[in-house]
């Protein structure tokens, strides 16, 4: 993958400055160490920072068609490539390079604004039609790659990351209170809304489209939608011989595997203990007809550390094992690079742990790194769905009592709320969702930390409301669904996507390939009935755990679900470095403004002396967003409230034997 950045005239008519487009491509050199390419014309300043992965030798850009009227720059990988290529060129297409960028030129050729629709893989993409003098940026279907804008009187500039855009000087970093609002309730950020006032994120699967006026008016910034998650009506779905079921997932899956494994440099996997990434490592193994170097990361702690599970997986499938510890004290080191990197504030510590591995993999030598995220959206592999599913039993007759005793949980375990205020949420949500639960319990964190001025400036809305969701639609659906559809629409691409994959990675210069977020995966999976899913109340990832069977160990297929994580607020407020004492004192969270200065104190101490049995959970990935919004505002709003560390210690990694270890940083 690489990062595009760059700057319309939305007149269509003055030249961008070449060195504004340079500073902001800089900003993103470490997506794209390789090489960069610009396009600077009347209307137009494009930038791409290359990370070479496919196509060497050839690829660089922008890519044109034949004719040099239309050119693009793009992020990402579009893996079914060769198969297109060949199409296009059957139909008289002229190929000039070796990279799967160049497809893109040409099937706009043949599809014209309806171009994103024949892309399959990972994406971001700023395209120009010279002749129809019209500016199109898109991304793809589930969020992979990352895609912000932002308007400016009559410029429109955009980037891979928001640094890109601050990197123009032409945005002031202005922090956004909804957008922090949105942390504390979601912990991710999966919606348009960013931390940065004015900052907008494109939504996956959606697309702008900005046309040149002849009147002298700017053009209109319009957004349009080209794909969207889709189940079946609630009994009509897929159900039948498991036999069968399985071999058409099993074939799917395959596919998706084998066509992310092409490269032009060699592909590893992260490996854990659970099921997901073992089986697209066993995959990619089978199909490679030799193992694939394996990257687990090590969380001490009673409940955190599944090493033991993925080192079993490992020597079953004959893999080199890369084994990285993370404890409390790497964790800490590390969250100024993390939120350097992610531009957000980050509440889920384990995504330093990620950011490590994804800086062990560049070490070694690799770009390229495959993954099981989605298969828990896909296949109900959340607690939060069994819990939902218990009290489904009580909506027999096509009632919705359980919604009303699923409010009255969140009432009695988090009364920040009233229930009219809750069931609006429900209301513009299709239903109560399985998430809604932890969302709420989470949420109670932004009533006990944000401050007075916080919560004026927030007013009565709520994150709720920008959630994508069409409600009427989503209620046609099986509950289970409905379930599985939020979680596509928020938490992957606001945290996993975000958060734990595309940011984490390519801070480092490593591409991550997701198997099981392959279209025709999803598309499958979606139409399934829910028993092959979630099989009673305990027995997740049904149909998935069969198709593993058939490669893994059974004990590698049917390990019990556990969720990757490592200690909370405990990793900082435990003997914290001096950078996180100076941005939790009284001056430092009075400067920001954001939070209740005695309030965050009292819990902030108290886990530092260990008496913090009455905070719970919650509360404590609370404080860590707490934190990590002051770290933010250190990096992004100017600074004042710290000094950071200039260099921390590279966590303890064991290796195979063969790799040597890299110098030390």
């Amino acid at each position: 993958m690489c990062g595009i950045a760059g700057l319309i005239d939305l007149n269509g008519k003055r030249q961008p400055d070449a060195a504004i487009v340079h500073r902001m491509a800089d900003a993103l050199w470490h997506r794209g160490p390789d090489e960069d390419g610009y396009l600077i014309r009347p209307g137009i300043g494009f930038a791409n920072r290359r990370l070479s992965i496919v196509g060497l030798g050839d690829g660089s850009q922008p890519i044109f068609n034949e004719d040099g009227t239309v050119a693009v720059v793009y992020n990402g990988e579009l893996f079914d490539y060769p198969e297109r290529k060949a199409e296009l060129e059957a139909k008289g297409h002229k190929f000039r390079t070796h990279t799967d960028t160049e497809i893109i030129v040409h099937l706009y050729e043949e599809y014209g604004e309806g171009v994103f629709e024949q892309l399959k893989g990972q994406f971001a993409i700023a395209l120009y039609d010279f002749s129809k003098r019209t500016v199109f940026l898109a991304r793809d279907r589930v969020g992979i790659c990352p895609l912000h804008w932002s308007r400016q009187g009559d410029w429109l500039y955009f980037g891979s990351e928001i640094k890109a855009l601050l990197a123009s000087g032409a945005i002031d970093a202005a922090p956004d209170p909804r957008g922090i609002d949105h942390l504390f309730t979601f912990f991710s950020m999966g919606t348009r809304r960013t931390m940065f006032e004015g900052v907008h994120s494109l939504l996956p699967g959606h697309y702008l489209k900005m046309q040149f006026r002849g009147d002298g008016k700017p053009a209109e910034i319009v957004e349009r939608q080209y794909w969207d998650f889709d189940f079946p009506n609630a009994g009509e779905e897929l159900d039948g011989d498991a036999t069968t079921l399985i071999d058409e997932f099993e074939a799917r899956f395959r596919r998706a595997v084998e066509i992310r494994l092409r490269a032009d440099v060699p592909v590893v996997g992260y490996l854990s203990g659970g099921v997901d990434s073992a089986y697209v490592l066993a995959t990619a193994s089978k199909l490679r007809g030799s193992p694939v170097p394996s990257f687990t990361i090590q969380v001490p702690g009673k409940g955190l550390d599944e090493t033991s599970d993925a080192l079993f997986t490992a020597r079953a499938l004959g893999c080199k094992p890369t084994i990285l510890r993370s404890d409390s004290t790497v964790i800490a080191n590390t969250y100024p690079q993390l939120i350097a990197s992610t531009d957000c504030p980050v509440i889920d510590t384990s995504c330093a742990a990620l950011w490590r591995l994804a800086q062990e993999v560049s070490d070694q030598g690799y770009k390229v790194a495959l993954t099981g995220e989605g298969s828990d959206e896909g296949f109900a592999g959340y607690i939060w769905f069994k819990l939902r599913k218990l009290s489904y039993f009580m909506d027999a007759g096509g009632t919705y009592a359980s919604d009303a005793v699923n409010r009255m949980f969140r009432m009695r375990m988090a009364p920040y709320m009233t229930k009219a205020q809750l069931k609006r949420i429900d209301d513009m949500m299709g239903r109560a969702h399985a998430q809604t639960l932890i969302y709420h319990l989470v949420g109670q964190s932004r009533d006990r930390y944000f401050s007075a001025e916080m919560k004026e400036r927030i007013g009565d809305h709520v994150p709720y409301e920008d959630v994508p969701i069409d409600a009427d639609r989503v209620r046609k659906w099986d509950p289970l669904n409905q379930s599985l559809y939020y979680g596509y629409k928020v938490h992957l691409p606001g945290l996993l996507l975000n958060h734990k994959g595309d940011r984490v990675a390519m801070a480092n210069s490593v591409e991550t390939r997701y198997p099981f977020l392959d279209e025709d995966v999803i598309s499958y999976v979606s139409k399934l009935a829910p028993r092959w899913k979630l099989r009673g109340l305990m027995r997740d990832k049904y149909l998935l755990r069969h198709a593993a069977a058939r490669v893994l160990p059974k004990e590698s297929a049917w390990r019990k679900k556990g969720m990757f994580r490592a200690p909370l607020a405990e990793s900082f407020f435990i003997n914290p470095p001096q950078y996180v004492r100076d941005l939790m004192s009284p001056e430092s969270l009075a400067r920001t403004g954001y939070f209740d200065v005695e309030t965050v104190r009292r819990d902030y101490e108290a886990i530092g002396r260990g008496e913090d049995k009455n905070i719970n959970v919650f509360l404590k990935m609370g404080l860590t967003g707490v934190l990590s919004t002051q770290l933010w505002h250190q990096l992004y709003m100017g600074g004042g409230l710290c000094e950071l560390p200039q260099n921390s210690p590279r966590p303890e990694v064991e290796r195979p034997a063969a790799v040597s270890a890299p110098a030390a940083a």
